[in-house]
């Protein structure tokens, strides 16, 4: 199943799709048996504001135990995505990215939000740091996992969405969504945003 959208994101107001979200829990999403990627055509963000606006709609949406894989060079837009997940999720603490510290872990907002950074590991450094604990929920409340830089991961979840951010020739950047596991069913609950803002 291929759930494809395409669109901009210009003139969009977080809260007309309040009503949609509350879809959007543990209980009626994370219920697929598939481990079959979703593959999602992609999204275009004209600039930093969007981006930080879709993940505003992603923090306020996602339910608590979604792990985000995010790929893209540097000056991308991986940050400023989790930047905008946090205001989402009612997070006031300043979001950077931990590059040296690796985790910033922030328990104000409606679920916790682990925000992790790998840039600086090669991939054999990952797998003694134990992640799968922020994603199993045994030693950490269940929240919602952003890791950057999560090509250096030896070893993923089962299940999660997986973010492609690209700088686009128009200075903006394209977003790419794939879901494996589980979290395919989260990658169609995403429609309703796509298909009431992206029209412009």
């Amino acid at each position: 199943m291929i759930v494809g959208f395409y669109g901009y994101l210009t003139g969009f107001d977080i809260s007309s799709v309040r009503v949609s979200l509350n879809v959007l829990d543990s209980r009626n999403v994370l219920d697929s048996r598939s481990h079959e990627p979703v593959t999602g055509e992609g999204i275009f963000l004209p600039d930093a504001a969007a981006t930080q606006v879709f993940g505003e709609y992603l923090g306020r949406s996602l339910p608590a135990g979604t792990v985000m894989l995010l790929h893209g060079d540097l000056g991308s837009g991986k940050t400023t995505l989790v930047q905008g997940i946090g205001v989402g999720l009612g997070i006031t603490d300043p979001i950077l990215s931990p590059t040296f510290t690796l985790v910033s872990e922030y328990f104000e907002g409606r679920i916790p939000l682990y925000h992790l950074d790998l840039y600086r590991l090669e991939p054999t450094e990952t797998q003694p740091l134990n992640l799968e604990t922020y994603w199993e929920g045994v030693e950490t409340p269940l929240g919602l996992v952003a890791i950057e830089w999560a090509e250096r991961l030896l070893e993923r979840p089962e299940d999660y969405l997986e973010l492609r951010l690209a700088i686009a020739p128009s200075n903006g950047r394209t977003l790419h969504l794939t879901a494996t596991g589980k979290a395919s069913a989260l990658l169609g609950a995403l429609m309703p945003f796509q298909s009431s803002r992206l029209q412009d």
